[in-house]
């Protein structure tokens, strides 16, 4: 099974860039997963809400335009915080799940500043919350890196060094 993430917006502090790679190259000979961008909009100061809704509707379309077709074979997953909260051995359960269920690909989708469009999370497969609380972007692609390595060193049986 391929994996791939799916990001609005680049990673632009090298302590985050530095973490996703290093958790990348943990992963490469076992899971390998791939990253893939698509450009943030810059949103105007004190941007109204129907200009962040025009903003994250703008950004929605190009995350679809990435998405394999529905029919296609593969799982989407988006990050949101209205997703369903999951433990690491739940997660590890969710990855093997999805792996040995057919899916030729398991894409993992986080959204922009605002958030994801209203069409991408009626587009995902599954809905996944890492909690309540707000996490910028960029840390949030660190955190889903690692989890998906802790997920892949479980289902391994694998001890995880911290």
């Amino acid at each position: 099974m391929q994996c791939r993430i799916l990001a609005v917006g680049s990673v632009k502090e090298p302590y985050f860039a530095d973490g996703i790679k290093e958790y990348l190259k943990r992963l490469r000979p076992i899971f390998p997963v791939t990253v893939q961008e698509v450009k943030d909009l810059p949103a105007p100061n004190n941007a109204s809400a129907a200009q962040i809704a025009q903003l994250v509707a703008k950004e929605g379309q190009k995350l679809l335009e990435h998405l394999p077709a529905e029919k296609a074979g593969a799982m989407v997953v988006a990050l949101a915080i209205k997703g369903r909260q999951l433990s690491s051995p739940e997660l590890a359960a969710k990855i093997a799940e999805w792996s040995f269920g057919g899916s030729r690909e398991l894409v993992f989708v986080i959204g922009g500043s605002y958030g994801l469009a209203p069409e991408v999370l009626a587009r995902a497969d599954f809905q996944l919350s890492f909690g309540a609380a707000t996490y910028p972007h960029q840390l949030m692609r660190l955190i889903l890196c690692e989890q998906i390595y802790r997920a892949v060193k479980i289902n391994r049986g694998e001890p995880y060094h911290k």
